[in-house]
């Protein structure tokens, strides 16, 4: 099992409440990305379930058992970080069986759950050397299989691939997904990159100044986001929005034309990324306007166009940010 509930879960520090109060519902084996911008409180919260911090009020349950007040240790949950937090002096061997050690798991008992661990990490010819031998993705794959061998009900990844080149995060983020399918275990991953939250999660829960925003799969957050933020947060580029009746329409929703349409601009940046080309439109009173064209295009700075957003993609907000009915 691998349930986590979150019940009115607050903290604060002194006066500054950094979490008003978070109900959630974790499924066994679920992935769940906790995601925003920083101080938003996703650390905070992620640390809360793992019970390196405190909570000022409310309840955490594990597998339907009541863990507020439980030592970290005996919450059966495992917590990979940004750091990787490895002992520098010790093999690779021996940074993955450290945790087993402390729990007084006989050599005979750990050396088949180091090899098992290795084997699906991919670390197995470098069990013997340091940390400082590694890569940056080597390392980190290391501190999960020491997450790995605890057998634990969850695991908890707090930003894991911020230290990482592109290239690397990209490469590790598929390692992690796959990782996810082969175990089945719950995880729950923070991130302030929404590319990650989109691409890994089965559900995503955005947060907003320790405030949950909305929870739901990555495209339901996409297609059908219920406020503001979440719209503006989720999806790269981001939304646009057009003042008056506040409306917003992605870059991709937006038909584009030199001779007639609904709204006249200006180009003024083009980005060429190949399979894409976007556009970044001065389009007078309605503000600067994002388009997605085909990596064909030839549209460049000056040139005039008349883009056409498609009416029923169209998100209407009301004047404190919440969707609104059409």
């Amino acid at each position: 099992m691998g349930t986590i509930q979150l019940k009115k879960v607050r903290k604060a520090f002194g006066e500054t409440v950094v979490i008003p109060g978070a109900d959630l519902d974790i499924k066994h084996g679920e992935f769940i990305v906790f995601v925003g911008p920083s101080g938003c409180g996703k650390s905070t919260l992620l640390r809360m379930i793992a019970g390196l911090e405190d909570i000022t009020a409310g309840e955490i349950l594990i597998d339907g058992k009541d863990m507020t007040d439980t030592a970290p240790a005996k919450r059966g949950l495992s917590m990979v970080f940004q750091s990787y937090a490895l002992y520098p002096h010790m093999s690779v061997r021996n940074n993955i069986a450290f945790g087993l050690k402390m729990a007084g798991e006989t050599p005979e008992q750990i050396a088949p759950k180091i090899a098992k661990a290795a084997a699906t990490l991919n670390l197995t010819e470098y069990l013997d050397r340091k940390p400082g031998q590694l890569s940056g993705g080597q390392r980190q794959r290391v501190a999960i299989g020491r997450a790995i061998v605890r057998n634990p009900s969850g695991f908890l990844f707090d930003e894991p691939l911020s230290n990482l080149d592109a290239a690397l995060r990209v490469n590790m983020r598929i390692f992690i997904m796959q990782l996810h399918q082969d175990l089945g275990s719950t995880m729950v991953y923070v991130t302030h990159d929404q590319v990650e939250a989109m691409t890994m999660a089965d559900r995503i829960v955005v947060l907003n100044r320790g405030v949950i925003e909305q929870v739901g799969t990555p495209m339901e957050l996409y297609n059908k986001p219920q406020s503001i933020f979440v719209a503006g947060f989720i999806g790269s580029p981001k939304m646009n929005f057009v003042e008056g009746n506040t409306i917003g329409v992605r870059p991709e929703h937006i038909a584009i034309s030199d001779k007639k349409g609904d709204w006249p601009g200006t180009v003024k940046i083009t980005e060429h990324l190949g399979s894409d080309t976007f556009l970044h439109v001065d389009a007078g009173k309605r503000g600067q306007i994002t388009v997605r064209a085909t990596g064909e295009s030839n549209y460049g700075p000056g040139d005039k166009i008349w883009m056409t957003p498609d009416a029923k993609r169209l998100h209407h907000f009301d004047a404190q940010g919440r969707v609104t009915k059409v």
